[in-house]
């Protein structure tokens, strides 16, 4: 087990420093100077030029005129010790920004993630238990539906619907529990289908083993077959997803979050790209990869909770 989980970290950490420097080559990829855009946002309007001293002053102030090599090593070397650098942008440490925006997009996501479980799983054991029915064939055909929409046309219609037409909900904002409706709502639909097929499969897939068919051969009663044996031995699969579900939720929050104007790690991302702020950007990735990856680490220490007979050695 500490082996296993040894190697796991050893894992998270090399992934997380492949993250970095991808992200770090993509973002200084992409055509234009960080610098002259910086300044654009920052000074003369983005419809202007820039002038060429103030490039170079910003430039030389907050060393972007050094090697891509060595900035990179400089901001790795930095959050070794625990600083990620200096925004340009919210002229603020990045360390700052990224505790403000953490705890907004934890909420939103943990939102999201618990609405996917209480409509999804109920859903893919109704569908599985009522196999080959007219009401597995609605469900079916209500899942993939939802599975085929984009997040954001599902946040845009909520917000139609909702706000603009009902006029229940706020359109946009962070705050109480009426903001959180909406955003939590638009993830949700997505990864609650996903969940719904997945506990559908596995549900009936369960139902159909030796064990199931001699459960019911003692005479069990079809609800404790169902609630002690087969969803049970469903599970890991679903577990599995919901952890991969968690994920996508911090990655779909940047689409959401910038839609209802949440001040969340996603937000703070597209701001940051949209400046060219390469510090910010950098660290606000590495961060979303490594909730990712905690999560996943976390789901996968739980199977041997779940079923026992599973070990890590």
């Amino acid at each position: 087990m500490h082996r296993y989980i040894i190697k796991r970290v050893g894992y998270l950490v090399f992934t997380i420093f492949i993250v970095s420097v991808f992200t770090f080559i993509v973002v200084n990829a992409i055509p234009g100077e960080p610098a002259e855009i910086l300044t654009k946002h920052l000074f003369v309007g983005l419809e202007e030029a820039a002038p060429p001293e103030m490039v170079t002053e910003l430039s030389q102030r907050y060393d972007l005129d050094k090697s891509l090599l060595e900035q990179y090593f400089n901001w790795i070397r930095g959050a070794i010790g625990g600083d990620l650098g200096y925004s340009i942008l919210f002229n603020r440490p990045v360390t700052h920004l990224l505790k403000n925006a953490l705890p907004p997009t934890l909420i939103l996501a943990a939102a999201a993630a618990f609405l996917s479980v209480v409509i999804g799983l109920p859903l893919g054991i109704y569908s599985a238990l009522r196999k080959g029915r007219l009401s597995d064939w609605i469900v079916r055909m209500i899942t993939i539906f939802s599975i085929s929409m984009p997040v954001f046309w599902i946040a845009v219609i909520l917000i139609l619907v909702f706000s603009v037409g009902l006029g229940i909900t706020p359109v946009a904002g962070y705050g109480g529990c009426e903001y959180l409706i909406l955003p939590a709502l638009s993830l949700a639909i997505h990864s609650s289908a996903s969940l719904a097929r997945i506990m559908r499969t596995s549900l009936i897939d369960t139902m159909n083993k030796p064990f199931i068919t001699f459960a019911k051969a003692k005479g069990l009663p079809d609800k404790r077959i169902i609630i002690h044996h087969a969803l049970r031995n469903s599970l890991l699969p679903v577990i599995t997803m919901i952890g991969m579900t968690f994920g996508s939720l911090l990655a779909g929050a940047v689409v959401i979050e910038t839609i209802f104007s949440w001040p969340g790690l996603g937000n703070l991302l597209m701001k940051a790209i949209a400046a060219r702020d390469v510090v910010l950007i950098e660290s606000t990735i590495v961060v979303i990869i490594t909730l990712f990856l905690l999560v996943n680490f976390v789901v996968d220490l739980l199977y041997h909770v779940i079923d026992p007979r599973i070990t890590y050695e």
